[in-house]
């Protein structure tokens, strides 16, 4: 190009010279700083470029993830921006085993609240991982505040960013064997949402949300857990339903058979019957178990019986007679099909 054509080039306006690259989508690189004013170290890795039909896209991680999930169009077609996370080089997910404890109590304890609050979320992660140090190692001293942690924990499960999920979860797992029953006032915000993540997340939330219900079903007594759960076994999604279902019937056993007689072996004979037609294999696989269970510890129960009461009123006493008095004569038949009992009474042997 002559000197003279490049002298031309250069008066045409901004707007014109604009219009002749207009096939070619151009975004700006977004800056993102901290609270120092600093740019962000991972702002490169986050700034990947895709081609679509010769125009560049590039792809901003600027911490807002709605914003940075929007639609790009490139040459009329329409392009996912996708998402690099950011997160495994930022956050690290510790075992408990191996979580260290806070150097400093009664500092982590001032901060503590505001940090599970921020929008900061390497901030919400580590504050996430303090209140799982300070309940390993110091819940005396976080009980006063545990309700409101709790519920900025059930925030925190909401997060669109899976980072903060995970460790959510994991923070879950640690409260529920550090606190126990003691806890058992704020379950109910926790509960839903672990089922949630449990069922329909990403992979690596879905394990560490699975872990966190394990650890519910385990340290939090079951005379106080089943109550929770019974709602969940009605929930409109079916996932939720098959989530909890899973983890009433890991609950019962923990009951011991003078526990379940105290609770009720007729009403969760009725629970377990009513998952048997259940939407998910998942939960009708957890009733048939739990219906095993239950004929084991019926017939246990006969142990302590006379022979003279059993021998004189056996139809009173069978497994097929008692599912038969206290179901529908549908359920009864589902339900004794599964346990595959045809005998008419009970006879107790050596």
């Amino acid at each position: 190009m002559s000197e003279k054509a490049l002298k031309d080039l250069n008066t045409i306006p901004g707007s014109e010279r604009k219009n002749e690259n207009s096939s070619k989508v151009s975004i700006s690189k977004p800056v993102v700083s901290n609270t120092n004013g600093n740019t962000n170290g991972n702002l490169e890795e986050g700034q990947k470029k895709i081609s679509v039909n010769g125009g560049e896209v590039v792809n901003p991680v600027n911490g807002n993830l709605e914003e940075a999930q929007k639609k790009n169009s490139v040459n009329g077609d329409e392009v996912v921006n996708p998402v690099v996370e950011v997160a495994s080089a930022e956050v690290e997910y510790i075992d408990s085993e191996n979580l260290n404890d806070v150097e400093d109590v009664d500092a982590s304890l001032k901060i503590l609240l505001s940090g599970l609050d921020s929008k900061d979320w390497v901030l919400l992660c580590n504050s996430l991982n303090n209140v799982r140090r300070l309940s390993l190692y110091h819940k005396e001293a976080m009980f006063d505040v545990l309700a409101d942690v709790i519920s900025l924990v059930a925030k925190s499960l909401k997060n669109p960013r899976s980072a903060v999920c995970k460790t959510a979860c994991m923070t879950s797992a640690d409260i529920f064997s550090a606190y126990n029953d003691l806890m058992i006032e704020s379950l109910d915000l926790l509960l839903v949402q672990l089922l949630l993540k449990s069922s329909q997340d990403k992979r690596f939330v879905c394990e560490a949300a699975e872990k966190a219900l394990v650890s519910m079903t385990t340290w939090v007594s079951p005379i106080l857990l089943l109550p929770k759960l019974q709602p969940c076994l009605k929930h409109r999604n079916p996932r939720i339903r098959a989530k909890a279902s899973m983890c009433f019937c890991r609950s019962v056993p923990r009951l011991g058979v003078e526990g379940i007689k105290t609770y009720g072996i007729d009403k969760l004979i009725q629970t377990a019957a009513s998952q048997l037609s259940d939407q998910l294999p998942e939960s009708r696989e957890a009733a048939r178990s739990l219906l095993l269970e239950l004929q084991t510890v019926y017939q246990k129960s006969f142990d302590i019986s006379s022979v003279e009461e059993v021998s004189e009123h056996p139809e009173t006493n069978s497994w097929e007679s008692f599912c038969q008095s206290k179901l529908s004569p549908l359920s009864a038949q589902a339900v004794l099909r599964v346990t595959n009992i045809s005998r008419e009474g009970l006879v107790i042997g050596s």
